[in-house]
C-alpha cells in the first residue's frame, strides 16, 4: 500500500454530521496517521469547487451531494473515498467513522507511519 499524503474532508461548519462529528474524528485521525487534514468547505466557492471535484471523481456523486465525506489521497496520487456522512442520522454517520477506525485498512495505515 503506498504511503498516505492527506485527508481531505468535504464539508460545511452548518451541518451536524460534520461539526464536531466528521471533523473531530478527521483531526484525531490526521494526527495518529501523521499526515495534514485538508478541509473543503462547501459554503466558499473557491474550497466548493474543490470539494465538488473530488466528489465527482471519486466520491458519492449526485447533484445535491451528501456530506461529510472523507478522502484519503497517497504519495502516489490515488485517492480513496471513505466514508459518506448518512442520511439517517448523525448516530449513523458515528458509526461510520468507528467502522473506518475499526477497520482493518485504516489499522494498516497506523502501523505503516
Amino acid at each position: 500500500m503506498p504511503k498516505l499524503k492527506s485527508i481531505k474532508l468535504v464539508m460545511a461548519y452548518w451541518c451536524p454530521h460534520c461539526v464536531p462529528t466528521t471533523l473531530e474524528a478527521m483531526k484525531k485521525a490526521s494526527k495518529e496517521l501523521g499526515v495534514p487534514l485538508e478541509i473543503y468547505d462547501i459554503d466558499k466557492p473557491e474550497q466548493e469547487k474543490i470539494a465538488d471535484e473530488l466528489v465527482k471523481k471519486y466520491g458519492d456523486w449526485s447533484e445535491n451531494y451528501l456530506i461529510p465525506q472523507v478522502f484519503f489521497e497517497f504519495e502516489d496520487g490515488s485517492v480513496k473515498h471513505v466514508l459518506t456522512g448518512q442520511s439517517a442520522g448523525v448516530s449513523a454517520t458515528k458509526r461510520k467513522i468507528e467502522e473506518l477506525f475499526s477497520s482493518e485498512f485504516y489499522n494498516a495505515l497506523k502501523n505503516a507511519k
